[in-house]
């Protein structure tokens, strides 16, 4: 059992009850998993509460795209293009199985964003900014090689494109492969973990925090030196509880992605391309499938719960209409769908959009408290390095405490030990030919290969010696390894977790999760001991996520 198991709930917040915590950081999305694993990895004693599932906020709901931000290029945020631009290839090396390299093309037509001219150059600063690679700088192509790469795309009035490259990623799972890494480090990690309060000392600085299991419905007291509220769009509610929100505060714009099949949406090519209104919108293939996205609205709502409307979902199909006009999109061939929230720090008084920064920033509160606010997926190491070099440097002048400087630079997350993108290519080969010993195609052990890196090993040996388990439960063989990897390994603890983060299937494989959520569901309840009231909240729960992926609300 590892120490990252559903099993072993109690017994870490009992645990956390029971001692003092060097670092204790709110939020268990990408940025609350980096800097865990950067404190931990530092020596510090840490625990990360999230009052959801790991990476259920804006950390499963990107565009999934390690990118380097090439349009802060046109708001001439050159500092930010290069920082994160070298981010990238860092995060792939430490993770190839979750990053994987995917060249773009970014389409110009006559009157549109961009120009020949400016996305030679622009690419050209991008290449050099974000110290791109040899064979991975950019190419520029005349309209006839750009329609051989892509031939849906609007032929009339193309003046060409630029071909360069991103990342694609699945970011809940990176999130999830940063937080094991960290737990492997010595950090505790639990999910439906919300803070309701906070506990301050007589000095009037915080001391700890009050935490709810949202599962059992005890609460605890928990208390660390240094508390870290990485909270993604709930930064600013923190901040008021705490009673220090004054200043910058959050302004949260929703995004909406679109999924197709491939049938309806034949894409071979990534496509970076603007629509008819100027923003700019992605166009993804992945695996059998293809998404668009996103859109990019003020939100107001529920934070837990953004849903896509029928504006959103319109204002897409129309871009895609626009730019792959023989295609005829309409709203039945969407398969699935999600809505997400960026947290975005805007000044004191600015009404205008164009102020608000997708950069990071750190607030230090009266009571201590540390807020970590804004940035981007790609960034979230070296986020995660800048709020622990200050922790570093608070201990060193308080309590004459020295802590190394950040080690992950070269740290493989969790899955990630296999030596590096060309490490990965070997591992993958040698994986390969094992397949067919143990009865599974090719492309089958290539997805868990991509999924799970070098934890491959753990997931296939559950495979082979729980073959009755999985016949007793009515589970397909790989399904059940998956599911019980997901309990023991990965903290799942409700069917979302499982359906929706640990495998994206919800997004990408609907038909897969209407087809196993019963049997699902039926062992899970089992082995987690569910009362009824739980399965029953616990299924309505999928079932009400299965709905809202394909219905728009009006």
């Amino acid at each position: 059992m590892s120490n990252f198991s559903s099993y072993n709930r109690d017994a870490v917040f009992k645990k956390l009850e029971n001692e003092k915590l060097d670092v204790l950081v709110i939020g268990g999305g990408i940025t609350g998993a980096g800097i865990s694993l950067d404190a931990a990895m530092r020596g510090m004693n840490t625990a990360v509460f999230e009052m959801q599932d790991f990476a259920a906020g804006t950390s499963s709901r990107s565009t999934k795209l390690v990118h380097g931000g090439l349009r802060y290029l046109q708001q001439f945020e050159i500092k930010m293009v290069a920082d994160i631009g070298k981010e990238r290839a860092i995060v792939y090396e430490n993770g190839p199985h979750v990053t994987t390299p995917e060249w773009m093309m970014l389409p110009f037509h006559k009157g549109g964003t961009f120009g020949p001219f400016t996305t030679n150059v622009g690419l050209r600063v991008y290449d050099f900014l974000a110290g791109v690679n040899k064979d991975e700088r950019r190419v520029m192509f005349k309209p006839e090689r750009a329609l051989a790469r892509e031939p849906l795309l609007r032929k009339e009035e193309l003046r060409g494109a630029g071909f360069y490259v991103e990342y694609k990623t699945d970011d809940a799972r990176l999130t999830i492969e940063v937080l094991k890494k960290a737990v492997q480090k010595g950090a505790n990690a639990l999910n439906y973990a919300k803070i309701i309060d906070f506990i301050y000392a007589e000095s009037g600085l915080v001391s700890g925090v009050v935490v709810k299991d949202e599962i059992s419905g005890a609460t605890y007291q928990v208390y660390a030196k240094k508390i870290i509220n990485a909270a993604g769009p709930w930064v600013d509610e923190l901040r008021e509880v705490d009673g220090s929100k004054q200043g910058k505060s959050l302004v949260l714009t929703k995004g909406v992605h679109l999924v197709f099949s491939k049938e309806a949406f034949p894409l071979q090519q990534a496509i970076y391309f603007d629509a008819p209104d100027g923003r700019m919108i992605f166009a993804i293939p992945r695996g059998n499938k293809a998404y668009v996205g996103t859109t990019d609205t003020a939100y107001e709502g529920n934070i837990a719960h953004p849903l896509m409307t029928e504006g959103d979902r319109d204002y897409l199909l129309d871009a895609i209409n626009y730019m792959f006009p023989s295609l005829n999109m309409k709203a039945e061939h969407v398969e699935s769908s999600w809505a997400g929230l960026r947290p975005l720090i805007a000044e004191e008084d600015t009404d205008n959009p164009g102020e608000i920064s997708r950069k990071d920033e750190i607030f230090i509160s009266d009571s201590g408290l540390i807020s970590m606010a804004g940035g981007k997926l790609t960034g979230y190491r070296k986020m995660a390095q800048e709020t622990v070099d200050l922790v570093a440097e608070q201990f060193k002048e308080e309590e004459e405490i020295l802590y190394s400087n950040s080690e992950t630079k070269h740290l493989p997350i969790s899955g990630g030990e296999v030596g590096g993108s060309k490490g990965f290519e070997q591992f993958k080969k040698r994986k390969l030919n094992e397949a067919k010993a143990i009865g599974l195609t090719e492309e089958k052990m290539l997805n868990l290969i991509q999924m799970y890196g070098a934890n491959i090993e753990t997931l296939l040996d559950i495979y082979q010696n729980k073959q009755d388990a999985a016949e007793e439960a009515g589970i397909d063989r790989i399904v059940f390894a998956e599911l019980i990897y997901a309990m023991e390994y990965e903290s799942a603890y409700k069917p979302v977790d499982f359906f929706v983060r640990r495998t994206g299937a919800l997004f990408f494989e609907i038909e897969w999760v209407r087809a196993h959520k019963e049997n699902v569901i039926n062992y899970m309840a089992k082995a987690l001991n569910w009362n009824d009231k739980q399965k029953e909240n616990y299924n309505q729960e999928l079932d009400q996520l299965l709905y809202e992926a394909v219905t728009p609300v009006k």
